[in-house]
């Protein structure tokens, strides 16, 4: 316990706020286990594995309640509404896996910094003082901590921090990153554009049964279905009749009454895919790893996700195998039908923009997009004024067509565009360029802002890799 606080009087200017800095930048990683360690079998008798190290139930427990408190200083009374949205579960493992890589790097927090940091909240201060009676009694009633349990969890905060600070010292960006940042953030575009949608020309194609026989032939590893798994599985939201029930599950018949006594009932899911999400239950990444290593009829360690607890059995694994053909015979012409007609949007969107080009070459002001589209039996149209990540109506997001416009001069007929929906050409319509006044008043506080941004998707990729390191 940091009995300094308990003198200190004097509130220190908030440095960082971790709940701002960082939780945005998790990347979420799915449920966590709650498995209290079975005594009857020591292969439950911790959680999992980060980097090579065993975290125990107690660890990650404590973990688990730190990132309660970390949102419930993020969203105070709003907690309640979006505790749903959080997954604590998945951010306590990243809590535990971000903390054993700062001690890995020999990362430390002082003492004197722990007090700094808890003065500085403004919710144990009275007017802008910190208060050691409104310290005591948050702890008390909203975080129900014991004072050395909430220190230890900023000290693991500033660790956290911290490495948050080495990991991103080095990211900058120049003023001409920061001119088109600010660019996309504010200037706003129209165009023309000429579309080429496969969805149109598909209602056209209607192949015969030879042709789609020997597409499937042709192409049998693309209709390839993936390992695929049947589970059983219990849920309930009361803890306690998880935990009674799941020293039992080799004893069929005392388990079976177990489950009458309790009233519980198994759920089966049907075979799924590993790429989806479990039926009934949802997705559990950490749930179909271990799908691969349990044994049929074997049980997995009880399950948290949400408000509900899981146990959860493998009833049946399926190898990857390719379906017979008369299976799925209109999912392969569906397949032949999307191909066919992406071909045929990308060789008339393609001939149309061979002619603009040569149109715009010989006299910039001959180019009609709507007279090209027609000639090509294609659609056109023009949009209203939009910004970089916004959504146009009927097409999608804005960003492509928004980064097209940058280096198109007036009347200059785009390159054939391709997105999700379809390919496209677009010319510039209108364009509204950002204020330079204004800029200039807000440059400072956007490259601000700006660098934070990076930070945090550097942050977020690290993350990411370290997650994956700990998984090999």
């Amino acid at each position: 316990m940091l009995k300094k606080l308990r003198n200190k009087k004097t509130a220190k200017k908030v440095w960082i706020v971790l709940a701002v800095l960082i939780v945005p930048a998790f990347v979420l990683w799915g449920a966590g286990s709650f498995t209290r360690g079975n005594k009857e079998d020591g292969r439950y008798g911790y959680v999992g594995k980060i980097l090579g190290k065993k975290i125990s139930t107690l660890e990650y427990n404590d973990a688990l309640e730190a990132v309660r408190n970390q949102a419930f200083i993020q969203f105070g009374d709003n907690l309640a509404e979006v505790q749903k949205y959080l997954n604590l579960e998945s951010q306590a493992w990243e809590r535990i896996m971000l903390l054993t890589e700062a001690k890995r790097r020999g990362i430390k927090a002082k003492d004197r910094e722990v007090i700094e940091m808890i003065e500085s909240y403004p919710f144990f201060q009275r007017n802008g003082r910190f208060d050691e009676r409104i310290y005591q009694e948050m702890l008390k009633y909203a975080f129900r901590a014991q004072a050395r349990v909430f220190e230890e969890q900023v000290r693991q905060n500033l660790l956290i921090s911290k490495l948050f600070g080495q990991v991103t010292d080095a990211v900058k960006f120049d003023d001409n990153e920061q001119r088109m940042e600010y660019e996309k953030a504010n200037e706003q575009v129209s165009v023309y554009y000429i579309a080429a949608l496969p969805a149109d020309f598909a209602k056209a194609l209607t192949p015969a049964d030879n042709e789609i026989s020997a597409y499937f032939t042709d192409n049998k590893l693309d209709f390839k279905e993936p390992f695929s798994f049947n589970l059983e599985y219990i849920a309930s939201e009361s803890e306690d009749k998880v935990k009674a029930i799941f020293p039992y599950v080799k004893k069929k018949e005392y388990f079976n009454k177990l489950l009458k006594d309790t009233k519980l009932e198994i759920k089966e899911t049907g075979l799924f895919a590993e790429t989806s999400a479990i039926p009934g239950i949802g997705w559990l990444p950490q749930v179909t790893e271990l799908l691969f290593k349990v044994k049929i009829d074997q049980f997995l360690p009880p399950l948290k996700m949400d408000k509900t607890y899981y146990l959860i059995r493998l009833k049946e694994r399926k190898e990857p195998y390719i379906p017979e053909f008369d299976k799925i015979k209109d999912k392969v012409k569906e397949a032949l039908i999307k191909e066919r007609s992406t071909d045929i949007a990308k060789k008339k969107i393609g001939e149309c923009y061979e002619k603009l080009k040569q149109d715009y070459a010989s006299n910039p002001g001959t180019v009609d997009i709507e007279r090209a589209a027609a000639a090509f039996g294609l659609k056109s149209n023009s949009t209203s004024m939009f910004k970089y990540g916004s959504y146009i109506e009927g097409i999608g997001s804005s960003d492509a067509f928004w980064v097209y416009t940058k280096n198109l001069k007036e009347n200059e007929p785009s390159k054939v565009i391709s997105l999700p929906s379809g390919f496209y050409i677009i010319k510039i319509k209108s364009r509204l360029p950002v204020d330079e006044k204004k800029f200039k008043e807000e440059a400072e506080d956007f490259g601000k802002k700006l660098l934070l941004q990076k930070k945090q998707e550097h942050f977020s990729a690290f993350v990411t890799e370290l997650k994956k390191s700990s998984q090999r």
